[in-house]
């Protein structure tokens, strides 16, 4: 089947990743990537079936919402450096990333909301509950250790 015709499945795995700036949104359209730190990534990185979008203030009227997501077809280890080389002495341009090769991009509609504001960095869900979700919080399963798996850095 092409990528592209991917249908997400109910048990399929889907890691919700923050984009914090319209700069990682450029590196996810047009080089196809997604980093995740390997000293933060969830327990399941990089097996993952899909990766879904959670955007932060800087995109105005869609921020804290999910609007796109898309099927995660690969992933290599390297390091910062590797993944932009236009900054090598990036303060974390020696740690490690696990680099998440990424299929074409789909529209959730409707999109996923967060009816309050919340940083958050990563949220590890099935397919069944991000296609049934209409807010963040409908990601979790709180009778599902697995379902559990939301980090919050702050919430007001």
């Amino acid at each position: 089947m092409p990528v592209d015709a991917r249908i997400v499945y109910p048990d399929d795995r889907i890691l919700v990743a923050v984009v914090p700036s319209r700069r990682d949104w450029e590196f996810v359209q047009t080089e196809r990537w997604y980093r995740v730190p390997v000293r933060h990534a969830p327990s399941g990185t990089p097996d993952f079936d899909w990766l879904a979008f959670y955007f932060t203030s800087v995109f105005g009227d869609d921020r804290w919402a999910i609007h796109y997501y898309c099927a995660v077809l690969g992933h290599e280890l390297v390091t910062r450096r590797e993944l932009i080389p236009a900054e090598p002495d990036h303060p974390r341009a020696c740690d490690w990333y696990y680099k998440l090769q990424l299929g074409p991009l789909q529209h959730k509609i409707p999109p996923i909301v967060s009816n309050r504001w919340r940083r958050l960095t990563f949220v590890v869900t099935t397919g069944d509950r991000f296609m049934r979700a209409t807010d963040v919080t409908e990601l979790l399963n709180p009778a599902d250790p697995g379902g559990k798996r939301f980090v919050i850095l702050k919430e007001l």
